[in-house]
């Protein structure tokens, strides 16, 4: 074997340790400037489902209207709260303030709520803002308060963010339309050795799990995904990517770190000077 062919296949060796090392396809987007004008999906807001809680709030200006359509644990104010999410108003009344913990709606299994004085209310499906349209007009058509202001608030909305992020774990949802970027920055962004091709989604719907793939890379296959909008406890999960895989394995753990194929590269560097010689 000639010096000039050993010194080709020890270049190829070398090069291939290195390239082993470097993730592909770290860019996300990578065609957005191709489609430009593109028809994009319309946005799916989060409906109600069972189970859900919200907070609503009934603001008016008479406090005996505001006690008796807005459940509230009226608590002193020199006592803490301790830790809750849910809002607090405090409140005067000539003898001292009290704060008044706002207390949440939970939907049960038939998709409703009880409200106070209009009882049963049908909230499955709906958005919050539609909540607050219609418990606006229910209380305005039977005269109970004459221009009231209704606010919806979520309570315990979030999707589940796991795998190759930097901070994985469960997201709150604090507005109406939620998508799969809002997830992935408020995780903390995918790691480096986050597959950004192969980023799933996990879903049930009407009682069976529905699993879409998401391309990051690709952003007309992001945008037109039916999984780009988020819903209420979907999974997402980042695939780790080859070079991550082979680092997990008990035997290839240390031979895939980065330094050991720099210090590879660099003896094959060696051999080569030294047969050229």
């Amino acid at each position: 074997m000639s010096k000039h062919f050993l010194s080709l296949i020890l270049l190829f060796i070398a090069f291939w340790l290195c390239s082993c090392s470097v993730p592909k396809n770290i860019a996300y987007f990578q065609n957005a400037a191709d489609i430009r004008g593109m028809t994009l999906q319309e946005e799916q807001p989060l409906r109600l489902r069972p189970k859900d809680k919200i907070n609503i709030v009934v603001n008016t200006s008479d406090p005996m209207l505001f006690n008796q359509f807005n459940l509230t644990a009226a608590t002193r104010s020199m006592r803490p709260l301790g830790n809750t999410e849910s809002p607090q108003m405090t409140m005067g009344d000539g003898g001292g303030s009290s704060t008044a913990q706002i207390l949440a709606y939970t939907v049960d299994e038939q998709g409703d709520i009880y409200f106070p004085v209009l009882g049963k209310i049908a909230v499955e499906g709906k958005t919050r803002q539609e909540v607050a349209e219609f418990l606006r007009n229910r209380l305005v058509e039977r005269d109970l308060i004459k221009d009231p202001i209704v606010t919806v608030e979520y309570v315990n909305l979030g999707v589940n963010v796991l795998g190759e992020v930097n901070r994985p774990g469960r997201i709150n949802i604090q507005k109406d339309y939620f998508t799969i970027l809002d997830a992935i920055s408020f995780a903390g962004d995918l790691t480096i050795n986050g597959e950004r091709e192969n980023v799933m989604v996990m879903r049930e719907v009407d009682g069976e799990d529905q699993t879409f793939v998401i391309n990051l890379c690709d952003r007309q296959d992001m945008l037109l995904s039916p999984a780009y909008y988020l819903q209420q406890n979907d999974v997402v999960y980042v695939s780790p990517n080859p070079k991550r895989k082979r680092e997990a394995k008990s035997i290839g753990n240390t031979f895939s770190q980065p330094a050991i194929w720099m210090s590879l590269a660099s003896l094959l560097t060696t051999i080569y000077a030294i047969f050229l010689k």
